[in-house]
């Protein structure tokens, strides 16, 4: 009887101290949680840990002492924590379905891209064509993963890129560039205004002048769409920029004469590369190397520049060739002859016609 007398003595006072210590740690929890502004953020270990104590506690224990997250949160925890103890998806040493290989994916991309209109079982036919077995659901995945619609939507839409390579025999280019020429009254700033045909790149300057207002743009616009002569004559489009140079009344004259303005997005000097191309060269190879005096200097730096841009220049655009060349002897016989221009800034060498 002492004995146990001892032992309820003890183990009363050892539950005493355990709630004494509950108590407190509640108080102290209630506190700091007070103090903590929003909830608190717990690791995956942490609530790997509340969850498990959680678990041995019981939902009913937990209603009255949880206080970071609800009960039912923590005892979701616990569950998370035993499906990771199974999920044995880190020890697979397979990876999967194989991806395809890069070769078959880039000709999904290319054939779907060059062929705006072919749907899934298409391209998959023609890859089977080529030797590739493959689904119309990975046809499928390709594209999306590479933000190609389907081609209900691909054909809907046409890049820019599409539409010069199918229209570039009937397309022609315009655009401005300046030109400081030095007069009586200082130096006085020239536009100039050009037509490029994009197959042939053959160059037409349509106009220089200081006031490029709208009296003068339709007055080009007329010269451009004459029907035997005008430097739009064989053309059915136009690009032009944005520059409120190309009026409404110069477009629509243009309309009359069979020709249809197309104005290109905004800051996309890329989409009318040609042009750009024209007047770097003619700034670089000429007329940044000459003092012009007067209009008429400048007229015939142009005449010589565009002269010898069609007939002594090769393009290596258009396989390093000249664009219209003239008569001569292409043997390995009779003198080189050397032809200039503007002083000798442009030259070009040649042999004697046989």
């Amino acid at each position: 009887m002492d004995w146990a007398r001892i032992l309820a003595y003890v183990t009363g006072t050892v539950d005493q101290e355990l709630l004494g210590r509950n108590e407190y740690l509640a108080a102290e929890n209630r506190i700091l949680k007070a103090q903590l502004k929003g909830r608190p953020k717990l690791s995956d270990a942490e609530r790997g840990a509340l969850g498990e104590i959680g678990h041995r506690l019981g939902r009913k224990v937990l209603a009255d002492i949880a206080t970071v997250a609800r009960p039912d949160t923590i005892l979701g925890w616990y569950r998370k924590l035993v499906a990771r103890k199974f999920d044995g998806s880190k020890a697979r040493r397979y990876p999967g379905r194989p991806r395809i290989e890069r070769e078959v994916e880039e000709l999904i991309i290319r054939m779907a891209s060059e062929n705006r209109d072919w749907g899934y079982d298409r391209i998959a036919g023609a890859l089977t064509n080529l030797g590739y077995e493959i689904s119309d659901q990975t046809v499928g995945n390709v594209l999306r993963r590479h933000g190609l619609p389907p081609a209900p939507e691909r054909k809907r839409t046409s890049t820019w890129a599409a539409f010069v390579r199918t229209h570039v025999a009937l397309l022609a280019g315009t655009d401005f560039f300046t030109a400081e020429v030095l007069t009586l009254r200082g130096l006085v700033t020239y536009y100039v205004l050009f037509f490029i045909h994009l197959e042939s790149r053959r160059v037409d300057i349509a106009g220089i002048t200081v006031h490029p207002d709208e009296r003068w743009m339709k007055q080009i616009a007329r010269n451009a769409t004459m029907d035997d002569c005008g430097a739009l004559r064989d053309c059915r489009y136009l690009l032009h920029d944005r520059d409120t140079k190309f009026t409404r009344s110069f477009r629509a004259i243009l309309v009359s004469g069979q020709v249809e303005p197309l104005a290109l997005p905004a800051r996309s000097p890329n989409l009318n590369a040609h042009a750009e191309r024209w007047v770097r060269s003619v700034k670089e190879e000429c007329l940044s190397k000459v003092i012009l005096f007067g209009e008429r200097s400048l007229r015939r730096a142009l005449s010589n520049y565009v002269d010898h841009f069609h007939t002594e220049r090769n393009h290596q655009g258009k396989g390093n060739v000249l664009l219209f060349p003239r008569a001569t002897n292409q043997h390995r016989e009779g003198p080189v002859r050397c032809r200039e221009r503007l002083g000798g800034l442009l030259r070009y060498y040649h042999r004697e016609a046989a």
